[in-house]
């Protein structure tokens, strides 16, 4: 017997990290999906109409089923039921079919035809969502944005789906190995998402001198096709795996409406979902305006259309860069040679430093942008492995809270004093946002690991279904909630690159604020109770 399980392929390390690879990648490709509009909101305005508001609603229409009818509940259910396998490929399916429906109702195809007519006229008035004031459209709102907005809430119910699913999968493969590292693996990865839709939906969007914002949509598209492979791939691997183990597969244990009543009577429980969503509203909302905010804070100088900084290549140059900037950060952390650790590291300062210098020669708010992942693939290890070994939880929450204040205030007031000089204000827009995405390290490392700490194991399941249905919340009203507020604070700009963002992000340092003393309070009570969330998981 002990010969047989040798020879599973989850005992093959080799097998093992493919079917991670595998995973990760298909979620990496749904990052870049998730926020492939996000660096050409200007472009949105001036070839689809779309103002902050419209724009907005869009945004926050992609966790609108999960929230409003409870598709992460059913999400759970079909895991449980169908298992593994079947839900990795449905989601991968039900993300391909969104991601049509986006792409379409951004091209040129969608302009003059009769579904555009149809939707202006429609759609105008959703009886009881109006009335509760969370309707996914209002009137006015652009047809194009509406259908937008309809394929955006398909693609997020694929998008949570896989989310849970691949954490499924990881425990799976990992269970009693290098699950910890295996996770942060897939997340440092997935992360560089973010960077690469910042890179290439504006060089797609452009190509060839000519304006198309529908080609960057496509580019998603063909990505997200690549992702249904891989998780077919996958499938065929896991089914191979059950066949060699013999074991059924594995499958959480249904949501039960009994279990509410253990889960909301858990004060800590409360607190972790409370700090959940602050912690994710102020960040990823903010993702889909960064771009824009940086292109209204920062003074540009227009690059020569012969020049080096404005041709093609030079996109593919720096993202060459950017990888070698995330694989000496990750590989760091993993090198037991105290010499090979350094160099790796220096190799990954030197790319950053002149990742950072190419993004300044460009005058790109977006390739400005796109650091922000690079510093949380390397830290994110280090962090993780902190927590396992030493503990200190709540206590990298109330640090993550305050690094997220001091950022958000910074791009508030500080980088908007230095418009008019170009390099004071790179820099100072560079530092500030290596460091918000250094914040965002510490929630995965510390939250997510807290909440067995909080509830039973039979109901951890449930738990964290009833957290991503909290964290969904957050999400869908502060993409909406920011773009009405610019709209009210910008009454009379009609200039997309000349937008004041001041209220928006104190309204996100607001948010930090209240992580901030919910921080405080949780360590107060993880003490009085000892709930052991100081404690490291590992001892």
């Amino acid at each position: 017997m002990t010969e047989e399980i040798r020879k599973t392929l989850r005992d093959s390390a080799a097998m093992r990290w493919t079917a991670l690879l595998l995973l990760a990648l298909a979620m990496f490709c749904a990052y870049i999906f998730v926020d492939i509009l996000s660096p050409i909101k200007d472009l949105m305005l001036t070839q689809r109409g779309w103002d902050s508001t419209a724009f907005g609603t869009m945004q926050g229409s992609e966790t609108f089923l999960n929230v409003f009818v409870f598709f992460l509940i059913f999400a759970g259910i079909i895991l449980d039921k169908m298992g593994v396998r079947f839900t990795a490929v449905l989601s991968g399916a039900v993300m391909l079919f969104g991601a049509l429906i986006k792409y379409y109702a951004v091209s040129e195809s969608f302009i003059g035809s009769g579904m555009e007519a149809w939707f202006t006229a429609h759609l105008n008035y959703i009886p009881g969502f109006d009335e509760l004031g969370v309707s996914p459209f209002y009137e006015g709102m652009p047809a194009s944005a509406k259908v937008a907005a309809i394929g955006f809430m398909i693609f997020g119910c694929g998008t949570e789906m896989g989310g849970i699913t691949v954490s499924r999968g990881i425990v799976k493969w990992f269970k009693g190995r290098e699950m910890a590292l295996a996770m942060g693996s897939e997340m440092a990865l997935a992360r560089l998402g973010v960077a690469t839709c910042m890179i290439f939906s504006p060089f797609f969007a452009k190509l060839g001198g000519s304006i198309d914002v529908s080609r960057s949509v496509a580019f998603g598209v063909v990505l997200l096709c690549i992702a249904l492979i891989m998780i077919i791939v996958y499938f065929f691997m896991d089914k191979k795996l059950d066949s060699q183990t013999h074991e059924e597969e594995e499958k959480d244990d249904p949501f039960k409406i009994s279990d509410l009543g253990k889960i909301l009577s858990s004060q800590g429980f409360w607190l972790v979902s409370l700090l959940c969503v602050l912690y994710y509203s102020a960040i990823f909302p903010f993702q889909k305006y960064a771009v824009n905010m940086l292109q209204c804070n920062l003074t540009f100088t227009a690059v020569p259309e012969d020049s080096f900084w404005a041709s093609s290549s030079v996109t593919i140059v720096q993202y060459v860069i950017m990888i070698i900037v995330a694989a000496g950060a990750f590989a760091s952390n993993f090198q037991k040679d105290k010499v090979r650790r350094v160099l790796f590291t220096v190799a990954s300062v030197v790319a950053l430093v002149v990742y950072c210098y190419m993004g300044y020669m460009r005058q790109s708010a977006e390739s400005i942008f796109a650091v922000f992942p690079l510093l949380a693939v390397g830290i994110t290890p280090i962090l993780g492995n902190y927590v396992d070994h030493k503990g200190k939880a709540a206590t990298m929450l109330v640090l993550g809270s305050l690094l997220l204040i001091f950022c958000h205030l910074t791009f508030a007031f500080i980088l908007p004093q230095f418009k008019g000089s170009e390099l004071g204000g790179v820099v100072v827009a560079y530092v500030t946002i290596l460091v918000l995405g250094a914040s965002f390290s510490l929630v995965p490392a510390a939250l997510w690991p807290s909440v067995p700490k909080l509830v039973e194991p039979k109901i951890i399941g449930s738990a964290y279904a009833l957290i991503f249905w909290i964290q969904n919340i957050g999400l869908w009203l502060f993409p909406l909630l920011i773009g009405k507020v610019l709209d009210k604070t910008n009454p009379n700009v009609t200039d997309p690159t000349q937008l004041n963002y001041t209220w928006p992000l104190v309204m996100l340092a607001m948010l930090g604020v209240a992580a901030f003393f919910i921080g405080l309070y949780l360590k107060v009570i993880d003490k009085r109770k000892g709930i052991g969330l100081e404690e490291p998981n590992i001892k």
